[in-house]
């Protein structure tokens, strides 16, 4: 039976041997079959430019290989040795400020220097040739949360590289910054410079088009490594660990294709029970972007903390039992195991205090004790690997977009594409809704209905293919501030929602934006089953109908009696306009109410609010997992065989609290 991949984080360069023999011993206590190793060791294993040192790596991973555990081995380019500054400082990446930072940190490098790269194909060419073979080796992890920028000369050069290959000439390039504003009408390739400090506010369509060239230079940088790794040892796996992050300048979707399995690192920031939320959208998230890898549909979730969630003030400790429900909500949703970031908490080092299934206190503790029961755990459920879900709903997630978003000269400072995407989620999670957050507006015959929650930026393709399936029985929710600019941030003019406002029926003529204490009153509309007055915070519009109907509208103010929720057939399908943000509740049973239209009702049924339920298919066989977040017991609807207890369920299965089961389902 295949077992889930579990451990995480291994950094014995950090200790003598000693420990490594205990750390070995203890993984066999702990069940672990996964440890990623090397990641920041880069000046241990090449101490000196062409001089490796490996020896201390072969010990750990013979080690590893002799108690049944597998090498997710690392190429270390994240955290480049000191010398590489030394003899060449332009490896050292310039800020946006023009300022050249120097080492003393993890990812302290231009990912356009020349001896960056070529010394990263180096370590990597070694370690595959070195490690061919070796019975521990199961994956390679390239690099480690690829996302630094720089705005070094290099860099300049490759930008406009990168602008030829995209435009051609001048004029396009003009044309598509829309140059014409402020003056700034570029007459040679030399005037073009990726965004520095300037005095007053960038040009939008720049900023937008560096984020994107340094999204494909860095996987550029992947894709050398991969390329040299696939080579050295075909068949083995190569991957790389995606961050999350509305500073990381990556379009993942783009970069699912070139890595054999999506694996993403996440760290929930709500200490409360907006964690498990904060985890689940994560994973449907990582699940629509495996849906465009070669290794597609399963992910992994590679890192997250065992014991601790890290706010904005402070670390929060876990209470028992939350980091074995988080892993099994990871699995659950198609992860191929639970990893952490780390196996033990270092002495020292900036990062001294980051949470480990090792922890300061040693093995004798609550979270070493939690670990060992996780791996038990997970041993359970080895049937389940390969399982995958089934989702009706697709909510777009669109990282340009997000980028575009988080420009200066906008109508809010309030507007966040990830956050309207992840309460989106949320709405739908709360009601037992399933989803899939995808990246791509691609496949999506695959769903019944599809929520594009402030896409802000869309190409006239994109438009023309969810038009498509709307026309063929889809059924579409769109927000407000959607759809609004081109793929070069330039506004579509005639009103909002540019390319969506033929299918959606509407013409926007006018935006509102909402204080943080604003609230707009919401009505029924005339003749319509919309249900009870609800209230819209964030944004309001002023909404013309040009085809479609109300179902909600404005009370009140400004906007009085103007529609608000608006609903127009197209086709066999619909498609829906909402150009508030309903409060509380009401985005949820707004959602549930155009899902159950669409044919998309809970599955299972009988959700428990609370109670965290999702199912697995694989070759007509199915699995239930039921998370019960809540400090009450609960008593939910399953029949089958408990894969953590062995006990056969027949009807009505009652979860403690914070308990948990998997159902092998009759």
């Amino acid at each position: 039976m295949p077992r889930l991949l579990y451990g995480g984080d291994y950094n014995p360069e950090q200790w003598p041997a000693e420990v490594h023999a205990e750390d070995a011993e203890l993984m066999r206590r702990a069940r672990v079959t996964t440890a990623t190793v090397g990641v920041f060791a880069w000046s241990r294993l090449e101490p000196a430019p062409g001089r490796y040192a490996f020896g201390w790596l072969d010990e750990v991973l013979d080690r590893l290989a002799a108690h049944g555990v597998g090498a997710v081995l690392a190429t270390p380019t994240a955290s480049p040795p000191p010398w590489l500054g030394v003899a060449h400082p332009e490896v050292l990446p310039v800020g946006p400020d023009g300022v050249r930072l120097s080492h003393g940190s993890r990812d302290t490098y231009c990912a356009s220097a020349p001896a960056y790269r070529d010394a990263a194909r180096r370590i990597a060419a070694a370690l595959g040739e070195h490690y061919r073979g070796h019975p521990a080796l199961t994956m390679w992890h390239v690099h480690n949360e690829y996302g630094t920028t720089c705005h070094c000369d290099l860099t300049a050069e490759a930008f406009r590289s990168w602008l030829r290959h995209r435009y051609g000439g001048l004029d396009e390039l003009n044309d598509a910054w829309t140059t014409a504003f402020w003056g700034q009408h570029y007459t040679h390739w030399a005037q073009t410079r990726p965004p520095r400090r300037t005095q007053y506010l960038p040009n939008p369509a720049q900023v937008l088009d560096f984020r994107r060239f340094t999204s494909d230079e860095l996987l550029a940088a992947y894709t050398e490594q991969r390329d040299v790794l696939r080579a050295a040892t075909p068949g083995v796996p190569v991957t790389t660990n995606f961050v999350l992050g509305g500073w990381v300048p990556v379009d993942h979707a783009r970069w699912a294709r070139e890595v054999d399995l999506v694996a993403i690192d996440h760290y929930p920031s709500d200490p409360g029970a907006g964690a498990q939320e904060q985890a689940a959208f994560a994973a449907d998230l990582a699940r629509g972007w495996a849906r465009h890898s070669p290794g597609g549909p399963g992910w992994l979730l590679m890192e997250t903390a065992p014991n601790l969630i890290y706010a904005a003030d402070r670390m929060h400790t876990k209470e028992p039992g939350r980091m074995a429900r988080h892993s099994l909500a990871a699995v659950a949703r198609g992860s191929r195991g639970a990893l952490f970031f780390q196996w033990r908490a270092p002495r020292g080092g900036a990062e001294l205090f980051h949470s480990a299934l090792v922890p300061h206190a040693g093995p004798d503790s609550r979270v070493f004790r939690e670990a060992v029961a996780l791996g038990e755990t997970l041993d359970r459920l080895g049937e389940t690997a390969g399982g995958t879900v089934r989702a009706a709903i697709a909510i777009g997630y669109d990282e340009p977009s997000a980028w575009a978003l988080q420009g200066a000269g906008l109508p809010s400072n309030r507007l966040d594409h990830a956050e309207e995407a992840e309460l989106v989620h949320r709405a739908l999670w709360r009601r037992g809704l399933g989803t899939d957050v995808i990246g791509a507006l691609e496949g999506l015959a695959a769903y019944r209905m599809l929520v594009l929650p402030m896409h802000y930026l869309m190409t006239d393709a994109q438009a023309a293919g969810v038009r498509s399936w709307v026309e063929a029985g889809g059924t579409l929710v769109v927000t407000f501030l959607s759809g609004v600019a081109d793929e070069c941030a330039r506004v579509r003019t005639g009103g909002y929602p540019g390319a969506l406002r033929e299918l959606l029926g509407v013409r926007v003529e006018e935006f509102h934006p909402l204080g943080p204490d604003d609230r707009v009153k919401l009505s029924p509309g005339p003749g319509t089953d919309a249900g009870a007055a609800m209230a819209g915070e964030l944004w309001s519009e002023t909404v013309h109908l040009a085809g479609a109907e109300a179902l909600l509208s404005y009370r009140g103010g400004v906007l009085d009696g103007l529609p608000a929720v608006t609903r127009h057939a197209v086709g066999a399908g619909v498609a829906y306009y909402v150009s508030t943000r309903p409060a509380d509740e009401g985005y949820g049973d707004l959602l549930a109410a155009v899902a159950a239209s669409a044919g998309v009702t809970p599955d299972p049924a009988g959700a428990v609010p609370g109670v965290e339920a999702v199912r697995q298919h694989q070759d007509g066989r199915t699995w239930l997992f039921l998370l019960n977040h809540t400090g009450e017991g609960h008593e939910v609807p399953a029949a089958g065989t408990d894969l953590l207890t062995g006990a056969t369920v027949t009807g009505v299965l009652r979860l403690p609290p914070g308990g948990a089961a998997v159902i092998r389902e009759s």
